[in-house]
């Protein structure tokens, strides 16, 4: 639908702007198009409450406070609204529940009749069922009403059959609009003949024929006749689907409000959800709400938002973890520490799962409420069967699902996931191969992480060093890299290294003049701190030092093998090749002009990580140093022949 637009020159006079529509005192050639003068209205429209479980009247509440933050004209409904099928005393319990819910509504709301709240089962069944429960406690059956220039005509598609006094559904014989209603429809349309938008509202979307009969074509008639019909919106179905438009009039089939669903497919209509109308002079939008997706802005208070932040920052504290055995089996027990850093309540349900198929948790599952401040503990015992510690091993994983609560708004928080440690205290140390092996490190996919905690070097003289063999440089290349303004790093862009440390607030620099390694050549490059100065080594050369002294800059981020690292933790600036005896020692390990580096390195009391790379323990690298901390390995990286 277009509409009409008014369109004017912004000027600097406010008089004049002013008799235009807009005030300003500053100049614009920019043409502003004001909104169209008109009685637009909006209405919302609910579909079926039952068919589901009792717990359905929580999402009918939650879409009654989803329409209030609209503060539409009126609510429309089409039918079944209470459970049904039942007698008189359960009748009356189930309406003034559903009374009471829809009573909070800011708007008036319109009944319409469905299956549900006018079957009868079970003794002393009335002639027409509860028809006249209905209407004594709901509203008539068929009816109209006048709002704006516009006419809403509610009709009722459960009469018995005039023979029988049979209600279903299903039979085509029982779902024919009766003389009466036709007549009513007839008088109700021929009143509304200058009426801007005429909306139907019933239960059953008989145009679907089928068991519903052909009736419906003669009211379809009827309703193009006179010209003026918009919409009509009708549910039963539990399902959401559009059929038009039919001669100018378009059909709406709603879904549920807390009613029987299946969610098969949400976003093709199988959902909770409330339509809203808006409607103009040329004719109506609709748009679908799915329940619960509606928001208080003035709920979101800065302290709120803060706080959701916060929360979903929010991990577990593994305080107790099983041991893996040699045989890669675990029985043992997890102990978990969630806590509640919020001034809220909230909500947290803990579920453990894990891609490999031989992990077993008891319990797999945990919920918990929190008070502001509050802490819980979770007890887990996590079985594996026993099997070979390769490339088919996948640790435990935690999910935490948590919900921020407070009187206003329930906030969900994405799912926290975070994998689990084990204790490795037991792997075996792998046999040294008779042929030197290497790990192949494709740039951009793979790389070796250790975090901040795991590898907990202390302050003072170090050195970082390890074998490489490139198969191209970039322009900025990280080799073995915890920097950030922080920590240190050994880069080789454009095959020209250079060692760094951030000491007392800024980095200490020893660099090699020029592109000094080549590819597809094995080279070992070191780093080195004395607390003096840093030393940059090139195949047992010094090609480059330089004065450095000071504490250095610490910060929680992981050290990156094969990459340089992020703020955030991730890998970048990737190294493409081969490296081989990555050791970090907290001693300065070489000194001097030139020094001998041997192929393979022994542990000893100095040395705090070492990697020889020659085996891929499950998703490990075993670490030979005294400190036996494992790291794990990222992407896909391949054990190849160190020739």
């Amino acid at each position: 639908m277009k509409r009409a637009l008014v369109c004017l020159t912004l000027l600097c006079l406010p008089a004049l702007a002013q008799d235009r529509g807009i005030e300003t005192d500053r100049e614009s050639p920019v043409r502003l198009d004001l909104p169209e003068e008109d009685d637009a209205f909006v209405f919302g429209v609910f579909g079926d409450r039952t068919g589901g479980p009792d717990e359905g009247v929580k999402v009918l509440a939650q879409a009654v406070e989803d329409v209030n933050l609209v503060d539409p004209d009126l609510v429309m409904t089409v039918g079944d609204l209470i459970q049904g099928y039942n007698q008189t005393p359960d009748w009356m319990t189930q309406m003034r529940e559903y009374r009471d819910i829809m009573g909070r509504l800011t708007a008036p709301w319109f009944p319409v009749a469905g299956n549900h709240d006018v079957y009868w089962r079970g003794d002393g069944r009335p002639e027409d069922e509860h028809d006249a429960n209905y209407e004594r406690h709901f509203g008539p059956l068929w009816y109209s009403f006048e709002h704006k220039g516009c006419c809403f005509i509610v009709l009722f598609t459960d009469e018995s059959n005039p023979e029988t006094g049979e209600k279903n559904f299903s039979k085509p014989e029982c779902q024919q609009m009766s003389a009466e209603q036709f007549a009513f429809l007839d008088r109700t349309l021929t009143a509304a003949k200058d009426a801007r938008h005429v909306f139907l509202f019933l239960h059953h979307p008989r145009w679907y024929e089928g068991n519903y009969g052909n009736d419906w074509r003669r009211v379809h008639a009827r309703l193009a006749d006179a010209g003026n019909v918009r919409a009509v919106f009708a549910g039963h179905i539990h399902r959401m689907v559009y059929d038009g438009p039919r001669d100018g009039i378009e059909y709406f089939t709603l879904a549920t409000v807390g009613g029987g669903q299946s969610g098969v497919v949400p976003e093709a209509g199988y959902l909770h959800h409330w339509d809203l109308v808006t409607v103009r002079d040329g004719g109506i939008s609709v748009a679908t709400f799915p329940v619960g997706a509606a928001l208080d802005p003035r709920a979101i208070t800065r302290e709120l938002s803060d706080e959701a932040r916060r929360l979903a920052d929010t991990r577990l504290s593994v305080e107790a973890r099983p041991e893996l055995s040699a045989s890669g089996g675990v029985d043992g027990v997890y102990e978990f520490v969630l806590k509640n850093p919020v001034a809220h309540r909230v909500e947290a349900d803990l579920s453990l799962t894990s891609a490999d198929s031989r992990w077993g948790f008891f319990p797999d599952h945990g919920h918990a409420e929190l008070g502001p401040g509050e802490e819980r503990r979770f007890r887990v015992r996590a079985m594996r069967r026993p099997g070979e510690l390769d490339g088919t091993l996948r640790l435990p994983e935690a999910t935490i699902n948590l919900a921020l609560l407070t009187d206003e708004v329930r906030i969900h928080l994405p799912a926290n996931q975070q994998e689990l440690p084990l204790d490795l205290g037991s792997i075996a140390a792998p046999t040294p191969p008779e042929n030197e092996i290497a790990l192949d490190l494709v740039g951009g996919r793979d790389f070796i992480a250790i975090p901040h905690d795991q590898l907990a070097l202390p302050d003072g003289p170090f050195t970082i060093e390890g074998w490489l063999k490139a198969r191209s440089f970039g322009e900025r290349v990280g080799l073995f890299c915890k920097t950030e303004s922080s920590e240190f790093g050994v880069f080789v862009s454009g095959g020209s290294p250079h060692f760094i440390t951030h000491l007392d607030g800024e980095y200490r620099t020893a660099s090699s003049d020029g592109a000094v390694l080549s590819t597809g050549t094995w080279h070992h490059v070191a780093g080195v701190y004395d607390g003096a100065e840093v030393r940059l080594y090139v195949d047992g050369q010094l090609t480059g030092k330089a004065r450095a002294s000071g504490k250095r800059t610490l910060r929680a981020i992981p050290l990156i093998l094969g990459a340089d690292v992020a703020s955030n933790g991730s890998a970048t600036s990737p190294f493409d090749g081969v490296i081989d005896e990555v050791r970090l020692s907290t001693v300065a390990r070489y000194a001097g002009d030139s020094v001998t580096i041997p192929r393979r390195h022994a542990p000893d009391e100095h040395t705090h990580l070492l990697l020889h790379l020659d085996h891929k323990l499950g998703p490990w690298i075993y670490d030979d140093s005294p400190r036996q901390r494992h790291p794990r390995w990222s992407g896909n990286p391949q054990l190849v022949p160190a020739d």
